[in-house]
């Protein structure tokens, strides 16, 4: 028996696999992706084209049908990102999913989640949008975080950005 928070949605062939932290306190408690109220996750997958019809945190496993996954990169923890200390984050776990899984893109949904892979040993300035290097094999992209908490920095250009890329890497699969 797995002590994930949520579980991971991960199959071969997924165009993009959303990557956040760790599972918001409502998130936990819910069982379900992104399901805090101030979450815009859901209204963005939609208004931006990603999937076709509006769904909610509780469809979180019909994605994969839309060639859409999800993890985290700690996935025994739950709350803001603000508790997530280095300890919780599994990096090699997280990079052998993706490694196994072969998704075209990892959307990192924040970048307190891309940096907790991609930037702490490097000490690397993350950008929002496609990244220039791969992660084991699949392209990259930093998105802002549709957490309420992060209203502050939100943009849905990045979002857009990635629908294209998304929809152009689909027509290739």
């Amino acid at each position: 028996m797995s002590d994930d928070v949520l579980p991971d949605v991960l199959t071969a062939g997924l165009h993009v696999v959303f990557c956040g932290t760790q599972a918001g306190a409502v998130s936990a408690r819910l069982g379900a992706y992104y399901a805090g109220p101030g979450n815009k996750f859901w209204k963005t997958l939609f208004d931006t084209g990603l999937i076709p019809e509006p769904l909610g945190p509780m469809d979180f496993r019909e994605l994969p049908r839309y060639g859409i996954g999800f993890t985290d990169v700690a996935k025994r923890t739950s709350g803001p990102d603000a508790a997530l200390i280095r300890h919780h984050v599994d990096i090699a776990g997280f990079l052998a999913k993706i490694r196994e899984h072969a998704p075209a893109i990892v959307a990192f949904n924040g970048k307190r989640a891309a940096q907790a892979v991609l930037g702490e040993e490097r000490g690397l300035t993350l950008a929002y949008g496609l990244q220039p290097s791969l992660l084991v094999g699949s392209r990259v992209f930093i998105l802002p975080s549709t957490s309420g908490a992060a209203s502050g920095y939100w943009s849905i250009e990045p979002w857009h950005e990635l629908a294209i890329l998304v929809k152009e890497t689909s027509l290739k699969r």
